[in-house]
């Protein structure tokens, strides 16, 4: 059967949030990701910017699964998601990008809606398809807290690539997406889905469908937004997922079904808002 990556990402991204004291919340995006644990077991491993967590000041979170009924209406369908255990968190963060990966056990709706591990780009992805600016890609999220629909799926918005070079990563670890980044994007998957692209001096044509790395900053400069996210590489979730196993943290945290109603669409929130970079390949 053939993939459509932008439908299979859409079903895997979820929203994070958090609701606080004061009537407001703090939101962000997450994906999932299948992912085998060192025995072999399949599993489910949710990916965010760690800053979204680290923005959430209680232990559990709610994590915005939706689920289809028996008369195929979507409904959203919020779970308590237990983000750290005392002052400990069950999250893992890469060492130096803002990266975060957490096993969970997830409906089996997204169990078998998380995205294959080898869908992760590698710098080879961006060499061998001879990507680089202006070529266009495409990012889900939560602007602002909004979902596309009551059922909460995600809203799905396009950029070009807007920085030079994007390899290798080690040297240049994010890179540059021209659209409006908004609080509560954080976290969201930057992937590209196009059908027979064409290399540069080439004569094939091939299908290219691979998540090119999460969004994790907006640029600012003086107080200014200027519409440009930052996306940092696939190749740190890699290494954020490698982590897991070498970290003494729960194998899986368990969600519970929410008792909070879920926020009336449309409403203005507070959403978790990414730290200005000075300088964006940093």
């Amino acid at each position: 059967m053939a993939v459509d990556l932008s439908v299979d990402l859409i079903k895997a991204t979820v929203q994070l949030e958090q609701p606080l004291a004061n009537g407001s919340r703090t939101v962000g995006t997450g994906f999932l990701i299948a992912d085998a644990a060192p025995d072999g077991k399949p599993r489910v491993i949710l990916i965010t910017a760690a800053h979204v967590f680290e923005q959430m000041p209680s232990m559990t979170a709610r994590i915005g699964y939706r689920v289809q009924g028996s008369d195929s209406v979507w409904r959203y369908d919020p779970e308590a998601l237990k983000i750290r255990e005392g002052d400990h968190p069950l999250w893992v963060k890469h060492p130096t990008r803002d990266v975060a990966a957490m096993v969970v056990e997830a409906p089996e709706e997204f169990v078998r809606a998380a995205i294959p591990l080898n869908y992760l780009a590698k710098d080879d992805t961006f060499s061998d398809f001879n990507l680089g600016p202006g070529d266009e890609m495409m990012a889900l999220g939560f602007p602002r807290g909004l979902s596309a629909n009551p059922a909460g799926f995600p809203i799905l918005r396009s950029g070009r690539v807007a920085s030079y070079p994007l390899t290798p990563s080690t040297d240049f670890p994010t890179f540059l997406l021209d659209f409006a980044v908004f609080p509560g994007n954080s976290g969201g998957p930057v992937f590209m889905a196009q059908a027979d692209r064409r290399r540069p001096g080439a004569n094939e044509t091939q299908d290219l469908q691979f998540i090119a790395g999460v969004l994790t900053q907006q640029v600012e400069l003086s107080g200014e937004r200027l519409e440009i996210g930052i996306v940092t590489h696939a190749k740190f979730i890699r290494e954020t997922l490698a982590m897991i196993d070498q970290t003494p943290t729960p194998p899986a945290v368990q969600a519970e079904a929410s008792q909070l109603p879920p926020p009336a669409p449309g409403a203005v929130v507070a959403v978790s808002k990414p730290p200005t970079p000075a300088a964006a390949n940093r």
